[in-house]
């Protein structure tokens, strides 16, 4: 559950395109996010998908037909498009979206696209030279002149056997865009603002096939870029290898070595106004990177490792305008080793966190922790879902943004 969602009414449009089955995962998923979610379904999509899948999953009657027979004596398109918070049309055919460019109203699903007030998020999904035409994307920019959002198509293999751009955005993503939108109410206090953010791990060559590295997920890191985003600030991401899916909104720099980080952070580090360095870089490397596999044979092999450059303290050092906040994860003396860590980088804040709790370690989706900052100030923060987390943190660092 999530506050976020918890509550929210949220209208589908479901067009007629192979990918509707994917919609049903995305009615799951909100529903098990707290949304109260209705369907609408084109006439194509019901040959695709029967209407009675997202009867089930949404607990709601699913609507096709805009002279459907109705026990109530509002009206259908009417009705829905007053009760929608956010209306979300995926998939999005090139159909539908040339129909909604030129005001067109044939049938429920057009028909209430005209008559809602609520935001309205097209993902489109068709054949890579469809998405192309030049029809179409004059379509989509008309739309957007309007008003209207649009969450962009993946790139990969479609169902038509075509590789290429025009397949619908992953099911995550549309959840992002959903949620950005929803918290449109959140106060935007980091407009203005750039911020930049590490997350995940960073991996350290042995020879062509192994490497060193460690357990972090890259949730934490992830979170705080997304809720950035949501406040309103542009955010850089540098992120070692992860399995998640990238903020929507973020500019990403997929890195992988310590030094690789390091170098992509100094890089962005003059335009930035806050730093959160939530990644877990390594502290060595091996000295001498075998340029083929190392082959088992031997009892024992030794691995020379040599300290890497130290990316937050390199920042402590040549803070100018930045706000520094630091992550220590740690498994025992956690005030001790935070404060002592504040003080010799330089830093503004330190977030400490027992890696070593099963509830908050590093694959969690929740965690807790204490904020320490440079004036003394102690701020615990009890256990919850990172993302909730992450604006507990940047609640405190955006105090010190608008006091300087």
């Amino acid at each position: 559950m999530s506050k976020v969602f918890k509550d929210k009414n949220i209208l589908i449009g479901i067009s007629g395109c192979i990918a509707a089955y994917k919609s049903a995962d995305l009615t799951s998923r909100l529903i098990k996010l707290g949304a109260n979610v209705k369907i609408i379904m084109t006439a194509n999509a019901t040959k695709l998908v029967q209407p009675l899948t997202f009867q089930s999953l949404s607990a709601n009657p699913v609507y096709f037909d805009t002279f459907q027979s109705t026990e109530r004596w509002d009206i259908e398109h009417i009705a829905l498009a007053k009760w929608a918070d956010i209306f979300v049309i995926a998939p999005a055919t090139a159909n539908v979206i040339g129909k909604a460019a030129s005001g067109i109203a044939d049938d429920l699903l057009t028909t209430t696209i005209l008559a809602t007030e609520a935001k309205t998020l097209f993902a489109p999904a068709m054949n890579t030279v469809m998405y192309q035409k030049k029809v179409v994307q004059d379509n989509i920019a008309k739309l957007k002149r309007l008003g209207y959002d649009f969450i962009p198509p993946g790139k990969g293999r479609l169902a038509c056997g075509d590789w290429g751009e025009g397949k619908l955005a992953d099911i995550e993503v549309i959840i992002q865009h959903i949620e950005k939108h929803l918290n449109s109410s959140t106060k935007r206090d980091m407009e203005g603002l750039r911020v930049l953010v590490t997350a995940g791990p960073t991996c350290e060559p042995i020879d062509p096939v192994r490497f060193i590295t460690n357990h972090s997920s890259g949730k934490m890191g992830y979170a705080i870029a997304e809720a950035c985003i949501q406040r309103g600030a542009a955010v850089d991401l540098v992120t070692g290898p992860t399995n998640l899916q990238t903020p929507a909104g973020a500019n990403v720099f997929p890195v992988e070595s310590a030094k690789d980080m390091y170098q992509a952070v100094l890089k962005l580090y003059e335009m930035a106004d806050i730093v959160f360095k939530s990644a877990a870089v390594a502290d060595y490397h091996v000295k001498e990177v075998a340029s083929s596999k190392i082959k088992k044979g031997q009892d024992s092999i030794k691995l020379e490792l040599v300290r890497n450059p130290d990316i937050l303290m390199e920042l402590g050092k040549r803070k100018t305008k930045q706000v520094l906040v630091g992550f220590a994860a740690e498994t025992e003396d956690l005030e001790k080793n935070a404060l002592e860590k504040l003080k010799r980088k330089n830093l503004d804040f330190i977030l400490a966190n027992d890696v070593s709790s099963s509830e908050s370690g590093f694959q969690s989706d929740e965690n807790k922790g204490i904020l320490f900052s440079k004036d003394g100030s102690i701020t615990p923060i009890p256990l919850m879902a990172k993302k909730e987390f992450a604006h507990r943190i940047i609640d405190e660092v955006i105090k010190k943004v608008k006091s300087d």
